[in-house]
Order: C-alpha cells, then structure tokens, then sequence
C-alpha cells in the first residue's frame, strides 16, 4: 500500500478542501504533512460553510482517522478555535483526531516576531499572514523550537520562558507594534489544555504500521507548489516544503511508498501578497474574475489577484510533484466570459520559453496567451462530463494536451456534490 497525494499545483487556494472531502471515503487516514494555519481549507455541504486552518479536511467523514503530521506547524489558539467548531457543528473528533509528537509548536512570541519583521520590511514586505509561520520554522531549523510532545514534560515551562526571552531579545532591533502580548500568552496556555486532551502518535511509526497493515493513506498538501521554499517564487513563499517531497519529510515516509499524486488547479489563477505573477490581470476582466470567483481569502480575507490560467507554471508544478491526475476547480467561475484566454509561453529575455525561469521576481514576463471560445451558460446541473458543453470540453483537453497529465476531477460550484468525476 501506498501514500497518495492531494496538493496545490499554483499559489494556493486551489480548492484542495473539496477535493479532500470528496475523496476521504476512499480512505481510512487524511494526513496534513506540512504548513500551518496560514493555509485555510473551506467546505460546503448541507448549506453550511467550514474553514479549517489545521485539522485535515477528512474530519467531517465519519469513522475516518485525521492525523496533523510532524511536518506541521501549531497554533493551540487556532487549533483550539477550529475544535469548537467541530463541536458547535456535532462533529465527533476526540477519537479521530491525531497529533504527530514531532509536530512544532507556535507561540504567542512567534506571531508578534512575524508582525513586527513584515512591519520593518515596509513595501518590501512578501505579504505574510502573520501567523507566526516563518518564525517558528526558523526555530525548527535553528534548533530552538517547541513540540507538541513537549507540552507533557516537567520542564516545558522553563523552557517555554527560555524561548519567549529569546524572541524578546530579538524583538528590541524591530519598531514596536500594536499586540497584546499578556493576553494572546493567556490564551495560548488555556488552549493547550485542549491540545493535552488530544492523542499524541509517533508520526512515522503511525504512518508506516498503518502502511503495513494496507491502510488507505491521503496526505493532504497546504497553500501551493509554487509558494514551496525551494521551488517556488522565492523569496515570496511560505516556509516549508508544499510539494509532494515534504510528504516524506513531513509525515516520516519513504520515497517509493508514494503513489497516486493528484494535483489541484483553478481554471483560472490568483495569488495573495507579494511576488511575480505572470498572467495577473490588472482591468475589468481581473475584476470580474475576483468577484464571480469570491476571490477573498479564507485565512486572511484580503482580495486576491486574479489572471488567466499560466500553464508554463502548471507544467513545472506537475513536473515537480511527479502528478498523475488533475482536478480542475472553479471552472464554473468562467461561464460569463465569451473568450477564455490561456498562458502558453512566456516571453522572457527576447525568448519564447515554456519554462519557469530563476530570475522570475527580477525580470518582467510577457505571457504569450491561447484564445478559446467561452461556453457562456450554468455548469450547475451537470454532473457528467458527456454533458459538458463542447466549449468546456474543449478547454479540458487543452489543457490534457498541453500538460501532458489526465484531467479526472472537475469542479463546477463550491458545494460537496458539485463535481464531474470524468473517467
């Protein structure tokens, strides 16, 4: 039995929740393998909107086990907020859900070193969430960092102090900001009750026993393959690796135990924050995309950029996560247009390439785009590609072709039934 693979083959913000929830069933473990709660997953079903920022979106499937891998980062605030919801909603977690031991922990100090470093940086700021993400990897890296299995230790205490007076320390050479520090530190001890209460699993161990035993695995990718901080728009990415490699690093699994690798695309493209974007619309038609797409994010709620899809920038994501079938979303967002426009190359340097180069952030990119026709009518009833208009069929296998990987998946509206599954 293998590991399959479900990430974010753009920015982020792709609709991997949907697909998650779609796929979950299949499966006996949903798996989060790296990132924090910079990255929001939403759901709809039954009229109601979910938002997960930390618990993998397997959760609302019953019976199914949801693990947060060691490769995650946590906020016990925010992780303690999503709990209530599940148990204002009547979810059943306690058993269900897991933590990897390994997992590190963010802290109060960790999200005011975030602000007050992206305050000092002023228009040169790369547009982070704030949310203690990249401090806290720093930690993790620099060998400092705290641990969800920490929290049971008779020292953590003392340990936690020493790390706080070090982010103080590091604090004096940045301009103050408005936090409450006193405050958010109460907070953050009372939700780490909550986090005590929960089952704490030696991730690697878990994983591979469950493997062993032919368990079904998804591991579930945050934000975007090019926000990864190898391969990505460096240096305005996140601070962990979002492609399919981090699963190893981020769950404790090997290389040859991986197998199917779905990778998520709007038929459009956005971005949040800072950093290049090739096929980014600054006119009516970006608008227009923001709007029919609620384009807003659901960690943050700042509006995103929009522009056509980049298909260079898809096939260098497919390339690096070595994907095997696609899920197209949002495609119904495109209905109203009467063309629909595609990136096919860039034009960069005097040069007409396909590939996403080095100096993406220092020099400009002209897209060279493919004109199809629109479909222009309500994708809501349909649930069988067969029925698709031909026009939407048409951009399909545009994109088939030029990717070179299967389209299998096919969103059409944000509610969980609202999918084309195409054979």
């Amino acid at each position: 039995m293998a590991v399959d693979v479900l990430l974010g083959l753009q920015w982020g913000d792709e609709g991997k929740g949907k697909i998650v929830d779609y796929l979950a069933p299949h499966y006996d473990i949903v798996a989060r393998f790296q990132g924090g709660p910079n990255a929001g997953h939403t759901l709809k079903f039954d009229g109601k909107k979910f938002v997960l920022h930390t618990i993998p979106s397997g959760i609302f499937r019953e019976n199914l086990i949801n693990l947060i891998g060691n490769g995650v980062v946590i906020d016990p605030i925010t992780l303690t907020r999503e709990i209530n919801n599940l148990k204002q909603a009547g979810v059943e977690f306690e058993s269900r859900l897991l933590i990897a031991q390994k997992a590190h922990l963010i802290l109060p100090t960790h999200r005011l070193l975030d602000a007050a470093s992206e305050a000092l940086k002023g228009v040169e700021k790369i547009g982070s969430t704030l949310k203690g993400i990249g401090p806290t990897y720093m930690d993790k890296t620099g060998r400092n960092g705290m641990r969800a299995g920490d929290i049971l230790d008779k020292n953590f205490k003392k340990n936690y102090t020493a790390l706080k007076e070090k982010h103080l320390q590091l604090l004096k050479i940045y301009p103050d900001i408005n936090f409450d520090l006193e405050k958010e530190e109460a907070l953050w001890f009372e939700s780490l009750e909550i986090l005590r209460r929960l089952q704490q699993v030696d991730c690697e161990y878990f994983i591979n026993q469950a493997l062993s035993e032919n368990r079904k695995i998804l591991a579930e990718g945050a934000q975007g393959s090019m926000l990864d901080i190898d391969y990505g728009t460096y240096p305005f990415v996140t601070s962990s690796n979002t492609i399919t490699a981090g699963v190893c690093t981020g769950l404790g699994v090997a290389p040859q135990k991986i197998g199917e690798v779905i990778g998520i695309s709007k038929a459009y493209c956005t971005r949040v924050g800072s950093g290049p974007f090739p096929t980014e619309l600054e006119n009516e038609t970006g608008d227009l995309l923001r709007k029919e797409g609620a384009e807003f994010g659901s960690t943050t709620g700042r509006p995103r950029r929009c522009g056509w899809i980049d298909l260079p920038q898809l096939k260098y994501t497919i390339m690096l996560n070595g994907v095997t079938q696609l899920a197209i979303t949002k495609i119904d967002v495109l209905n109203i247009f009467e063309n629909i426009e595609l990136g096919t190359y860039y034009l960069y340097d005097g040069q007409t390439t396909d590939r996403v180069p080095f100096d993406m952030c220092q020099k400009n990119i002209s897209v060279r785009y493919e004109k199809l026709e629109g479909w222009n009518q309500s994708l809501a009833s349909i649930n069988d590609f067969a029925q698709l208009p031909n026009h939407a069929k048409d951009f399909i296998s545009f994109l088939e072709n030029y990717l070179g990987v299967p389209v299998t998946m096919i969103s059409t509206g944000p509610e969980r039934n609202s999918l084309i599954v195409k054979s």
